[in-house]
């Protein structure tokens, strides 16, 4: 195999910056909001609350922390995506007491006792999010407990 050449690394460096200047006129996920919070869960307690907001917050509610990289493609992209989707299926200031299929306490209690939320990408860049066997059992229980209290 034929090792590159300078000139070729330079050519490959110089590509890659022009496709990365580029991609940020690429306006999906530059524009970021936090709508209004309509409704929160009536909590089981504030420990839950705090546990949620550390850990799914940012993405399953209107309050929303948007780092600086949120606004530089490609990871606006991939962050605008996330939220929006979280949002969409469960949302703590849009709380419709189990309305919506994401507020299903069986479902996030599985979700976050087998380790899928929060998703390992976001931990990697969010240490404060990464919750111990203990937490997650405590925001579930926590959580189913705020569901039974909506139902009263």
């Amino acid at each position: 195999m034929k090792k590159p050449t300078a000139k070729t690394v330079m050519y490959a460096a110089f590509a890659i910056f022009v496709i990365l200047a580029a991609i940020q006129f690429v306006p999906y996920g530059q524009k970021q909001s936090n709508p209004p919070i309509i409704r929160e869960p009536a909590w089981s307690s504030p420990a839950t609350r705090a546990l949620a907001k550390r850990a799914c917050f940012d993405c399953h509610s209107n309050e929303t922390a948007w780092p600086w990289y949120s606004r530089i493609a490609p990871a606006s992209w991939l962050i605008h995506r996330d939220v929006n989707g979280g949002r969409r299926v469960l949302n703590f200031s849009e709380w419709l007491d189990g309305m919506r299929e994401g507020e299903n306490p069986k479902k996030i209690r599985e979700e976050l006792v087998e380790g899928e939320m929060p998703p390992i990408q976001y931990t990697l860049v969010h240490a404060d999010s990464r919750l111990t066997k203990e937490e997650r059992q405590q925001l579930a229980d926590g959580l189913d407990a705020t569901a039974v209290q909506a139902k009263r």
